[in-house]
């Protein structure tokens, strides 16, 4: 179900953040930050930036039908080989509940586990719904954290961490 994929999956990544995204933050931020986060994060020169120059590895679900249906991607934490960071993880709408979001985290934990990883930590944002998935997986709250992406928008997030 789920590959390490190359920039060549990038368009279909970008699809499903697409799809996605206002289903998780459409509640949560306006529509302006929303396009914005979108466009700075999801363009495929910042993907492959992401990729290339950050060290971020994606992961890819696919349905039995080869279709992309979720993706996740993750680096050592600031060249820390022992511990790792999830920089998104993403389940289009219509498979959430089915258990693909836990199935990638255990690609990811195994992946992880091959660099000596013991922990992994992320950002959620403080009103997403996806903050009890995490939970329900072991995370805990470590603080909170507000973060400047520019043009006057912040990400209000929950930093999250768990041992492997």
């Amino acid at each position: 179900m789920n590959c390490i994929v190359d920039s060549d999956d990038f368009e279909i990544i970008r699809q499903i953040a697409f799809e996605t995204w206002p289903n998780a933050y459409g509640k949560i931020v306006t529509q302006e930050q929303l396009d914005y986060m979108l466009e700075k994060i999801y363009d495929i020169n910042s993907l492959q930036h992401q990729q290339e120059i950050l060290g971020h590895r994606f992961i890819l679900a696919v349905d039995e039908n080869n279709a992309g249906i979720g993706f996740a991607s993750f680096s050592t934490y600031e060249n820390q080989n022992n511990h790792h960071r999830l920089h998104k993880l993403y389940v289009l709408p219509n498979q959430q509940q089915k258990g693909i979001g836990k199935l990638i985290l255990d690609v990811i934990y195994s992946e992880i586990k091959k660099n000596g990883a013991g922990s992994i930590e992320l950002n959620v944002n403080r009103y997403n719904n996806s903050l009890q998935f995490y939970k329900k997986l072991g995370f805990e709250i470590l603080r909170e954290e507000d973060i400047d992406i520019g043009e006057g928008f912040f990400m209000n997030d929950f930093v999250m961490f768990k041992k492997v």
